[in-house]
């Protein structure tokens, strides 16, 4: 199956992961704050954007300025990407306050053609945004929305911190999406290691680790940790 390359020479990320995301599938991370769930979406989109390929990253958590910092802090510099319309970012964050807790972002986004032209899609976190007036129904609404996305070969990009969601709902995305990895944390001494567990993966002809271990370097972002995969 075809797939959208986002291989980087600096780590090995691609290569555990199958070395492409495949073209209409839905990968959902899950994991608490900090687990690394917002570096590893700005390492997919950097590298996704580095192959040629196209993104609109969506983003609960970071202004547009603090995001190119961000991303510039991790060696993944997306500025001329981002003025030559190869990525598009949404930030949602000015509206995710205490005085606007039921604007209807699902029906917003749903509607929002424009933001689905891109190659990939990519929303962290997807359940920060909706979480003021999801339910069962309005969540089965919109994971049909994203399988018509991936119908069109489109392939979305989401993460979710189960905590701030009921865990029927958490469990309705995470049967909905073709990849599933869970992000946990642990310190070693002074240092944070995070490991991602690869607990989904439909497409059996693309080989995968079960584990990827992965710490992060300023100036160099996301760094494979070869003790932490298995």
């Amino acid at each position: 199956m075809a797939g959208y390359s986002f291989k980087l020479d600096r780590d090995e990320l691609s290569e555990m992961l199958g070395g492409s995301l495949p073209k209409g599938t839905m990968l959902l991370m899950t994991g608490s704050h900090g687990s690394g769930k917002s570096v590893l979406s700005q390492r997919f989109a950097y590298g996704l954007l580095d192959n040629k390929n196209t993104v609109t990253y969506i983003s609960t958590q970071l202004t547009t300025k603090n995001f190119i910092r961000q991303m510039v802090s991790l060696d993944y510099p997306i500025g001329l990407k981002m003025l030559r319309g190869e990525m598009l970012y949404i930030p949602v964050y000015p509206l995710l306050d205490q005085t606007k807790p039921r604007m209807d972002f699902i029906g917003k986004l749903m509607s929002a053609e424009g933001l689905f032209e891109k190659d990939i899609i990519i929303i962290d976190n997807l359940s920060a945004l909706i979480r003021y007036n999801i339910n069962s129904e309005r969540s089965l609404d919109l994971i049909s929305f994203f399988k018509k996305l991936t119908g069109m070969q489109k392939t979305i990009i989401l993460t979710m911190d189960s905590s701030e969601l009921p865990e029927s709902l958490t469990t309705e995305f995470k049967d909905g999406a073709e990849i599933l990895l869970s992000l946990k944390t642990r310190q070693m001494g002074s240092e944070t290691l995070r490991t991602a567990m690869i607990d989904k993966y439909t497409l059996q002809e693309n080989q995968t680790g079960s584990m990827i271990g992965f710490k992060v370097e300023t100036k160099m972002g996301i760094q494979i940790n070869i003790s932490g995969i298995s």
